[in-house]
């Protein structure tokens, strides 16, 4: 047989990789993610807090956090993650040393070496920002009437903007606001659970993706991709409206064209400060602009899934 020629193979490959990512189910309404996402989400007792990750195929991942949910209460030190299988009615989680827990009817039963029955409730948060109006003196870029502010945007039926677009005026120092919502994509896996990134002057890229239960690299939600982690995933499940609150401070540079002060990021994650005053080292990897005076847009990076922005606004700083 006829070898294939590498560049050919690869490109074939990227194709395959392509079809087989387009047949992963992806949900955009929680009614249409069935049991598994009605299970999803967050629970929380007196002790601390839970998250539960639907994962497909019947299979979940449990996250336990001692103290209280992410950005709320918890240490930021203990995390314990705990397999899951669905079982008829309920979802069986079982660990080390006799852990043994139950989720039915949006509450989870556990069983420890110790004691128990302790039980969890579901609990749904929302961030303290959402709906922020646009103060006085702001740049609206998205009220859901118009994408006319973006370059390549378009509005669905719901009139939320897609990613994969770019705002037509650029910005130096800034405070900004955006919601973003994230696809349902149990089956999905890393980079394709719901990718998108926020790039800041097209330059700064901001995480995009469903990390919801992760630990919160800096490749997951709300972090500043390759260079800093956030100081908390506050991911909060997918579909369910997320917010991100920024502060953003341009680089110096002098007559010359020579920069001689790094840009700073203030990052509010869902209400939840992610990070604070952080100087980044110079742009973000991947298909931003290269750093330089001039002030730059906002990129809604696509990366082929379907996540949608609304209520976008900027105040320019001097």
């Amino acid at each position: 047989m006829k070898q294939i020629p590498l560049l050919l193979a690869f490109c074939l490959g990227l194709t395959m990789a392509a079809v087989a990512a387009e047949k992963i189910p992806t949900y955009l309404k929680p009614a249409d993610g069935g049991k598994d996402y009605e299970d999803q989400g967050e629970y929380k007792n007196n002790w601390g807090g839970a998250q539960v990750i639907a994962l497909g195929d019947d299979t979940f991942r449990m996250v336990t956090y001692p103290g209280g949910l992410p950005g709320d209460g918890w240490n930021k030190e203990t995390r314990t993650e705990t397999p899951g299988k669905r079982d008829g009615k309920k979802i069986v989680f079982t660990g080390e040393n006799g852990y043994r827990a139950e989720l039915a009817d949006g509450k989870i039963t556990i069983h420890t070496a110790s004691g128990g029955p302790y039980t969890m409730e579901k609990t749904e948060r929302k961030s303290p920002t959402l709906g922020a109006t646009a103060p006085a003196g702001a740049v609206v870029l998205l009220d859901g009437t118009s994408a006319a502010a973006w370059e390549g945007g378009h509005l669905d039926e719901r009139n939320l903007l897609a990613a994969g677009c770019k705002s037509k005026q650029a910005f130096g120092s800034f405070t900004a606001h955006l919601e973003f919502l994230l696809p349902f994509k149990p089956l999905g896996r890393g980079q394709d659970r719901g990718n998108s990134g926020v790039y800041v002057q097209d330059r700064y890229e901001i995480q995009v993706l469903d990390s919801f239960g992760l630990k919160g690299e800096n490749n997951e939600c709300g972090g500043l991709y390759t260079q800093a982690k956030p100081a908390v995933n506050m991911c909060f499940p997918p579909l369910t409206w997320q917010t991100y609150d920024i502060e953003f401070t341009a680089a110096s540079y002098d007559a010359s064209g020579t920069k001689t002060k790094n840009a700073f990021l203030t990052v509010k994650h869902n209400g939840v400060t992610i990070h604070d005053h952080f100087e980044l080292k110079g742009p973000t990897p991947g298909n931003g602009r290269k750093e330089d005076a001039t002030p730059g847009p906002f990129q809604l990076q696509g990366h082929g899934n379907p996540v949608f922005y609304r209520n976008i606004w900027v105040v320019p700083r001097s």
